[in-house]
């Protein structure tokens, strides 16, 4: 039986995963109605919090959206859907496919044919994702600890940390952005794509953020993540043209 990452047995699983996960969601919301009665909340507030909830998740969701379908081409729509609904993050599962794709020698214009190639990118994308699950629980609570007390001994060096441990985890995902930026010295541009290409996604974040201060568009800011995101991903393309970036066959 030949395999396609567009199988129909793909989709029934994944979705009966994601049927359980919005099974739950329903559970917990309609115990949340319940509490909020109890608690005395009028029925109008408990309504539009529901209301406004539901709306500014779009904003993530076309993020989502935007990672389905650069996955999709590679990886097919199934694998994907999954990752990116359940506990998958778009900074991470479109790097650790694309590493797990070049290492096995498929280009971002490529289909997977092969079932076992298939299986290892889905193995990279969820066994580095689930780590976080695990050390939750047994190193979240000692990390915060240590990280309120030096806020209460000092609130500047206690900001300083926790600024310093986010750019620690963005630095992550720019050494991936820069890891070929050295190839200018060989007379290849190529190198310079994603560097270009984080510098529209960062410009169209800039001005979401004075739109927002400036005009007192407070809705932007939940949207800015996506149109960065599809701001960068529609000037790759001609980026990648002027650069000469190549996709690996």
């Amino acid at each position: 039986m030949e395999f396609s990452v567009n199988s129909p047995i793909l989709f029934i699983l994944v979705g009966i995963l994601i049927a359980v996960v919005l099974a739950q969601s329903v559970y917990f919301l309609l115990k949340a109605v319940k509490r909020a009665k109890e608690l005395g909340i009028s029925a109008s507030t408990v309504k539009k919090t529901i209301t406004s909830s539901a709306v500014f998740t779009v904003a993530p969701a076309i993020a989502v959206l935007v990672g389905v379908v650069a996955l999709s081409k590679s990886l097919g729509v199934a694998l994907p859907w999954l990752r990116l609904s359940i506990i998958g993050s778009i900074t991470y599962e479109t790097v650790a496919a694309n590493n797990a794709l070049n290492a096995a020698g498929v280009g971002a214009g490529s289909t997977i044919t092969d079932a076992s190639m298939y299986v290892t990118v889905l193995w990279v994308m969820t066994l580095g994702i689930a780590i976080g699950i695990i050390l939750v629980p047994f190193v979240t609570k000692k990390i915060q600890g240590g990280m309120n007390k030096i806020g209460m001994k000092d609130k500047k060096w206690g900001e300083i940390f926790n600024n310093a441990m986010f750019l620690g985890m963005i630095s992550a995902f720019l050494g991936y952005v820069f890891c070929d930026v050295s190839d200018i010295f060989k007379g290849k541009t190529a190198g310079l794509t994603p560097v270009c290409v984080m510098a529209v996604s960062a410009l169209i974040m800039v001005i979401c953020g004075l739109l927002s201060s400036k005009l007192k568009w407070r809705w932007l800011t939940d949207y800015a993540l996506p149109l960065s995101l599809i701001g960068g991903m529609a000037a790759a393309i001609p980026l990648a043209e002027l650069l000469g970036y190549e996709v690996i066959k």
